[in-house]
C-alpha cells in the first residue's frame, strides 16, 4: 500500500476503522487519504452553524467553506486517533455527493490510493438486491484492495 483512502465519519465505529487504516499506513510507510461523505442534512446543519458564525462576525461563508470545515474537523479527528509517532502523512477531504459509491471512487483515483478502507453493513441477500450496497458497489469496481469492516 502507497495511499489508501479511509472514509470516515465521526463514530467510534470509523474512529476504529481510522486506527486500523493508520496500522496498516505505519506498516507500510503509507500515505492516507480521509473521506468524510456529508449527508445533505449534515451538510446543512454545518452551513447553519458556519452563517451563524459569520453573521456575528461580518464574514459570509460558502459552500466550500462548509466542506473545509468539515474536512479539517477529520483532520482533527485523525490527529486524536492516530499516534503521534505512527509518522502516518494525512490529508482529509470532504464531499456533498449524494452518490456515495461514485464519490469514494472518484476520491480514490484522484488521489491515487491503492487501497480503500470502509465500513459496512451487515445485509442480507435479499436486503442487497432490492436496496444494493455501497460497500458491495466499491468492492466490485474498486481497482485495488478493499479493506471492508462490518463492525
Amino acid at each position: 500500500m502507497e495511499r489508501g483512502l479511509v472514509v470516515a465519519e465521526r463514530t467510534d465505529e470509523h474512529r476504529a476503522l481510522l486506527r486500523e487504516a493508520g496500522e496498516h499506513a505505519k506498516g507500510a510507510n503509507a500515505e492516507l487519504v480521509l473521506l468524510r461523505l456529508m449527508t445533505e442534512a449534515e451538510y446543512e446543519a454545518d452551513a447553519e452553524t458556519l452563517a451563524s458564525i459569520g453573521s456575528v462576525e461580518n464574514v459570509s461563508y460558502d459552500s466550500r467553506a462548509v466542506l473545509d470545515a468539515a474536512a479539517n474537523d477529520l483532520q482533527k479527528m485523525a490527529r486524536d486517533v492516530l499516534p503521534e509517532n505512527a509518522g502516518v502523512e494525512t490529508v482529509a477531504k470532504a464531499t456533498d455527493e449524494d452518490d456515495i459509491a461514485t464519490a469514494v471512487l472518484d476520491t480514490a483515483a484522484d488521489h491515487d490510493c491503492d487501497h480503500v478502507f470502509v465500513l459496512g453493513r451487515r445485509r442480507s441477500p435479499a436486503g442487497k438486491a432490492l436496496f444494493g450496497d455501497v460497500a458491495q458497489r466499491i468492492v466490485l469496481d474498486f481497482d485495488g484492495y478493499v479493506t471492508l469492516n462490518t463492525g
